[in-house]
């Protein structure tokens, strides 16, 4: 078949082209010939193959099908070329699918006529909102039905992080009506037929989901077209069986005793492959889920099968999955039944088998003896990490590109993005190498090869670091296996990658006995090729490259060598530059780096974790969508990060009573909700040397509902004046306009002032750590500045580091004034800064009593630096500052401090100060049980300040729940109050009196002790408790430890401390 096939298709690079490849031009080729090329991915292949005007007649791209990145080429492809269908833009919401039922409804219609083949691109999210509405399709026909792709990838848990998870569909798949049918495709080539088959299956309306999670995305995997029959003219079963596939694949032993059920997806995947080398042992991939096909599930179980589990996608636990409901009604009336298992796999649980190494596997192991290792012995694992728009992003597909071309190596790349834990981005691209004689290298899934494990002891044969600030910021060098070598490209010689790496990461290279070379690829392009621009860029990337060759070849490596393999590829010149010429420069520049010693260690920086949560598609325009938002580069999805007000889009229209709003910190993976101050009381009298203020906001018009015990996020500002003064100091108008394009629609643009930047989401006051002085010694135009900053940032100024930031408390806005010649642009200063985190008050009110009111218990903060100067929590002062009226963008945060799930359980409270806040809560919900004339347990009431008379937090509330017998028994230590030379009394000294009843209760009566304060009671508290039961229990000291840290797991010994 003849068909015009965009270039953006297939991940082919130029040296300087970005890693997704722009549309250029169209190249006439084959179907076939695409297919065959492993530059192509097979997700790229169904938006081609679905896109054709040829196979539908529109495609409707629903947003949330973007956001995981589908759906952008085709909306490329119909603005630039001929033989597209139309496109149509669709917004998620309830009834989301009416408008494609109603397209299909309207007999009279001209596309109905004409033929109405209709394409939906959306995700498992997006298909759970719609599934609804398919109940109202009109039976298909051939020209008229629908088809819908479903990306098989979603967004989970507080980070965002995407998961294959099928948990949204779980609840829906069962209403869904008989007459769609139901294929589920996990690698390359069955993404490929299954999409093709999709439109040749005339008589039935289609759901599509495919792995976009791993294998569709990956670059390395050469297809076929599904074989040229007549498809739509027989059952499906049998088309199914025409395209060489079945409705349940069975994999394994032919006399297993135990199976294993999945819907088709990774976990089916890696179940087949584990399965396939184990005796015992059979996996089943379910193809097509819907129509259900007994008498196949019957006929692919052999006889010997006497355990079945079946493993369903839920979004909890008390979900009863679909998938156990159809196998087992299935084999309910087999002659000899073998046993069901129901396992319900949440979101949670699937990413702990996507990103810790055998987890997965161990579980399978549950089953039967012995599972032998899926995986051929020989195989080289490549991981590079850099940031997007670099110059050497495009390294990985250099590599891998060189490497296919080998008529012995199966190579294989997946490029994930982490757009939240690196300003400006972060990329991790993962390669495997595997011989092709080892079929068995093609199945696994890469994630379950090699995960983003951040546990693991290291299994990647080659490392490279393209961004050295990498190093700093994340724990890369925890993947590298032990004396493997690994590529930094820096500018930094050896004794400054020895001074400016963090002491852990120079210390796990020292561990592991690890190989670091360095080389400063962006100097040796400067000299060769001159100014910087497209010729350098290509440059930068050819040294990459040599260098990469030189390392991976190891013992076998010469400079001859390198250089034959590499003219193989690009020729005997790259920019006019003799090859040999930069080969050789390469070579005298690549520099190993011997670690003989560890660095002292004064203060451990917390490095972060690299997490799979985005996907970039380039634009032709050489735009990047990043989840769906359109973005000019890489840089401004940084600043999309930092002023998401800006890029807040308008208001849409929505069925919720409670719609979120827009412009509420929407970078955030929480709900956020404006409510209003009414109270704002101070408790302690004025004259006394602490604030401890009673917080009341107004939340009804917002939809906002806590638990007992969770925590207000409270996202405050910086003090004005001082915003004021800082801009007059640094000499930027704070009435200056910052503008940024709305995502996706560059007609469109958010703008804000500096001020309001500044004020409401950059930390101007808050601390600095040690990379910002590094950070920040570039922009020094003195040299005194300049070597202060990098001297600071270097392991040499750990201690002058420690005195700024522990006992002068300096500021990101200290810092600038302390290095005044620093002036970076203020978009730059705000990128070096970062956002201010919002900060979390245990809520001191029960939702159930308070209504539409939520309450916070806070305590100013507040000091004096050595010189003299004052200094505040920035929220803190934020929040004593509130007038009346005011508004406050807050959020919720799950908590710890949860009351027993039995009223009658025994409740131990031990608050000090502020600590009291969430045991108000508790009080007043066991208040308002009482009163409803339900029983409740004992509650111990233990609170501790240093004086009644000035800090015996809201003590009149606790008078009357002592006299009303919510409180059995309050324990009040007042530290300060006893007389002079008197032994201090301290919570710790109440909960002794009371020994014999705590031990009962903890012991006998399912009783729960929770602590909230600050952290230096917890040993003496710990001890108390430990004592008591030494003493009326007989159990030694370490017994009685034991039995608390057991308790700690059954949540009966709560502690929230800061």
């Amino acid at each position: 078949m003849a068909v015009d096939v965009p270039d953006s298709l297939s991940s082919s690079v130029t040296l300087v082209s970005p890693a997704s490849p722009k549309l250029g031009g169209i190249t006439a080729t084959t179907f076939e010939q695409m297919l065959e090329d492993p530059r192509v991915s097979a997700s790229n292949a169904v938006e081609f193959i679905s896109s054709r005007a040829k196979t539908t007649s529109s495609v409707y791209i629903y947003d949330l099908a973007e956001q995981v990145g589908f759906g952008t080429l085709t909306k490329i492809w119909a603005k630039s070329e001929a033989g597209t269908a139309k496109v149509v833009d669709l917004q998620t919401r309830a009834g989301a699918g009416l408008s494609l039922v109603g397209r299909l409804s309207e007999g009279t219609s001209s596309d109905t006529a004409s033929g109405a083949v209709l394409t939906a691109f959306t995700s498992p999210q997006g298909l759970s909102l719609m599934s609804p509405a398919l109940s109202y399709l009109p039976p298909a026909t051939a020209s008229s039905r629908l088809v819908i792709q479903v990306p098989n990838i979603t967004p989970v848990g507080e980070t965002l992080a995407l998961s294959p998870t099928l948990a949204n569909i779980a609840t829906v798949l069962p209403i869904l009506p008989e007459n769609i049918v139901v294929l589920i495709s996990a690698t390359s080539q069955e993404t490929v037929h299954f999409t093709q088959l999709s439109y040749q299956l005339s008589g039935s309306h289609v759901v599509h989901i495919f792995d976009h999670f791993g294998s569709s995305r990956e670059v390395g995997h050469a297809t076929l077209p599904l074989p040229d029959k007549d498809y739509g003219s027989i059952p499906v079963a049998e088309a199914i069986k025409q395209a060489g596939y079945s409705s349940f694949e069975y994999v394994g032993d032919p006399e297993a005793h135990t199976a294993v059920i999945f819907l088709n997806g990774p976990l089916a995947v890696a179940a087949k492959a584990i399965a396939n080398k184990s005796r015992g042992l059979a996996a089943v991939s379910v193809n097509v889920l819907r129509p259900w096909d007994e008498a196949a599930l019957r006929a692919v179980l052999p006889a010997t099968v006497m355990n079945i589990h079946v493993f369903d996608d839920v979004p909890n636990a008390s979900t009863q999955g679909p998938l156990y409901v159809d196998v087992f009604s299935t084999l309910l009336d087999s002659p000899s039944p073998p046993t069901v298992h129901s396992h319900r796999i949440t979101p949670s649980q699937t990413q702990v088998y996507i990103s810790q190494k055998d987890t997965f596997r161990n579980l399978l192991a549950g089953f039967v003896a012995k599972l032998d290792d899926p995986m051929p012995a020989i195989m080289k694992k490549l991981m590079f990490f850099s940031t997007p728009k670099a110059t050497l992003s495009n390294l990985p597909l250099l590599v891998e590109g060189a490497l296919s071309t080998s008529e012995t190596i199966s190579s294989r790349l997946s490029i994930d993005h982490d757009v939240f834990s690196k300003r400006g981005g972060l990329s991790a691209s993962r390669i495997l190498l595997a011989p092709k004689s080892a079929p068995e290298s093609d199945g696994m899934p890469i994630p379950f090869v090699l995960p983003y494990d951040a546990q693991t002891s290291g299994e990647v044969d080659f490392l490279a670091v393209l961004d050295h600030t990498i190093l700093k910021s994340h724990s890369i060098l925890r993947y590298a296996k032990r004396y493997s070598p690994v590529l930094i490209v820096t500018s930094w010689t050896a004794e400054e990658l020895f001074s400016n790496l963090p002491g852990q990461v120079t210390e796990l290279i020292l561990e592991k006995e690890l190989r670091p070379f360095i080389i400063d690829v962006q100097a040796i392009a400067e000299g060769l090729a001159g100014a910087a621009g497209s010729a350098q860029d290509a440059i930068s990337n050819i040294i990459a490259y040599l260098a990469f060759m030189r390392m991976y070849l190891g013992g076998a490596s010469t400079e001859e060598n390198v250089l034959k393999l590499a003219i193989a590829s690009y020729g005997e010149q790259v920019e006019g530059i003799e090859l040999s010429k930069i080969n050789s420069q390469t070579w005298d520049a690549l520099e190993e780096v011997l670690f003989t010693e560890a660095p002292v260690v004064e203060k451990i920086v917390e490095l972060k974790e690299f997490e799979f949560n985005a996907i970039a598609v380039e634009t032709d325009e050489g735009d990047t969508v990043v989840n769906g938002a359109r973005l000019g580069s890489w840089h401004d999805a940084a600043k999309h990060l930092m002023f998401p007000s800006i890029f807040s889009p308008p208001p849409e229209l929505t069925d919720e009573a409670f719609p979120q709003v827009p412009a509420l910190r929407p970078e955030l993976p929480e709900r956020t909700f404006l409510v209003t101050c009414t109270v704002n009381r101070r408790l302690t009298p004025k004259e006394y040397d602490r604030n401890v203020f009673h917080l009341e906001f107004d939340t009804s018009g917002t939809g906002l509902k806590y638990a007992i015990g969770e925590a207000l996020g409270v996202h405050g500002w910086n003090d004005a004046q001082d915003v004021t003064e800082f801009c007059e100091w640094y000499g930027v108008d704070p009435h200056r306009l910052v503008t940024i394009p709305v995502p996706g629609n560059d007609d469109k643009h958010h703008t804000r002032t500096v001020f309001q930047a500044l004020q409401q989401q950059i930390d101007l006051f808050g601390r600095p750590p040690k990379s910002f002085y590094t950070d920040l010694a570039p922009y020094a135009t003195s040299k005194p500045d300049k070597y202060a900053l990098m001297f600071i940032g270097s392991a040499e100024g750990s201690s002058t580091f420690k005195k700024l930031g522990e006992k002068d408390t300096v500021s990101f806005a200290d810092v600038l004034r302390l290095y005044p010649s620093a002036r970076p642009g203020i978009e730059v200063l705000c990128e070096l800064i970062g956002d201010i985190k919002p900060r979390h008050y245990s809520i001191a009110s029960a939702q159930s009593v308070v209504g539409d009111r939520v309450d916070l218990l806070v305590v100013t903060v507040d000091w004096v630096t050595p010189s003299g100067s004052p200094k505040y929590g920035q929220c803190t002062r934020y929040l004593a500052g509130l007038q009346i009226g005011q508004k406050v963008t807050v959020s919720i945060k799950p908590s710890v401090m949860k009351l027993p799930p039995t009223d009658t359980q025994p409740v131990i409270m031990a608050g000090l100060g502020t600590g009291a806040a969430p045991f108000r809560a508790f009080l007043q919900h066991k208040a308002l049980l009482q009163s409803q004339g339900k029983p409740i347990g004992p509650v111990y009431y233990y609170f501790g300040s240093r004086h009644q008379s000035q800090e015996y937090l809201y003590g009149e509330e606790i008078e009357a729940f002592i006299l009303d017998g919510t409180i059995t028994r309050a324990g009040l230590a007042f530290s300060r109050d006893g007389p002079p030379g008197v032994k201090k009394v301290y919570i710790q000294s109440k909960m002794s009196e009371d020994a014999h009843d705590l031990v009962k209760m903890l012991k006998y009566e399912e009783g729960a002790f929770y602590l909230c304060g600050p952290t230096w009671p917890v040993p003496d508290v710990f001890e108390a408790l430990c004592g008591a039961l030494v003493q009326y229990e007989g159990m030694s000291k370490d017994e009685a430890g034991e039995y608390l840290e057991g308790l700690k797991e059954e949540e009966r010994y709560v502690l929230e401390v800061y």
